[in-house]
């Protein structure tokens, strides 16, 4: 048993580390010195090169792409906590007709890949007036199928009788959703909400369309292209700034790594 212990965690550390490995690659690229990137077979430099960070911020004006990759973000994250989560009690304690049916018609738009709907989504944007504006890369995402799925398979996991008990004591359907069912589904909107946050903060090409202006309103993967050009491809500058893009995802993951562990494991799974 002992022998099992060790082999079994050995591979598990193998498997970590296979995993880990690129972002290891990238922190050590990062800390290169320009001539080094790809001239030495080894994954250090020559020496730790640390104004490579700050330098980023003298190449391109990053701060300004990580504060409007956070203003994107957080409104799209929010905007689809509350829709996701308004649909999903509609769809799992309201009874009306055709419920079922504009559920399914409702999961098939998942379907759909994104690239099918750029051409008319920026028709839209274009009809309205939206394009290279912050809500045309917030809103046009912001309603999707995914959070109304995961979030109807949470509320119907919960007991119908807390409902029933609830109405019984002239509580409105908005009550019962704000006092009884929003705190019940804080480990699902978690899950929810790091994975959107995820996805708005990793996308690249809508705002590759939509943007004009990249310096005013572009986002973070925008200003990453900015480090590839006529003088050349700066890959030591190209992983700083990778490293930095990832710190807001994983402050987020780490502030909500309670909510995330429970809703993983509840969220989803006892739906009916």
């Amino acid at each position: 048993m002992r022998a099992r212990s060790v082999i079994s965690h050995v591979l598990l550390a193998g498997v970590a580390l296979a995993f880990l490995y690129p972002l290891i690659f990238a922190v050590a690229t990062a800390l290169k010195p320009p001539g080094e990137t790809f001239g030495s077979a080894s994954l250090m430099g020559s020496s730790l090169r640390w104004r490579n960070f700050s330098d980023v911020f003298a190449y391109v004006p990053f701060q300004r792409y990580i504060l409007n990759g956070v203003l994107v973000a957080g409104a799209g994250t929010v905007v689809v906590l509350c829709a996701s989560a308004l649909s999903a009690y509609a769809f799992a304690s309201l009874r009306w007709r055709g419920r079922d049916g504009v559920f399914l018609l409702f999961l098939a738009t998942l379907m759909v890949p994104q690239e099918v709907l750029v051409v008319p989504m920026f028709l839209l944007m274009q009809a309205l007036g939206w394009v290279d504006t912050y809500q045309s890369l917030i809103f046009p995402w912001a309603f999707t199928a995914f959070g109304t799925f995961l979030l109807r398979q949470f509320f119907r996991s919960v007991p119908g009788e807390l409902r029933e008990a609830a109405r019984i004591d002239s509580a409105g359907e908005l009550r019962i959703f704000v006092r009884i069912m929003l705190p019940l589904a804080r480990p699902a909107l978690g899950v929810l909400a790091v994975f959107t946050f995820i996805t708005y903060w990793n996308s690249f090409l809508w705002p590759l369309i939509m943007i004009n202006d990249v310096t005013a309103r572009g986002t973070v993967p925008l200003g990453l292209q900015l480090f590839f050009g006529q003088n050349g491809n700066q890959w030591h500058l190209v992983m700083a700034a990778s490293i930095i893009s990832i710190l807001p995802t994983l402050l987020l993951l780490v502030a909500l790594q309670k909510h995330l562990v429970k809703g993983i494991a509840t969220a989803g799974l006892a739906g009916r």
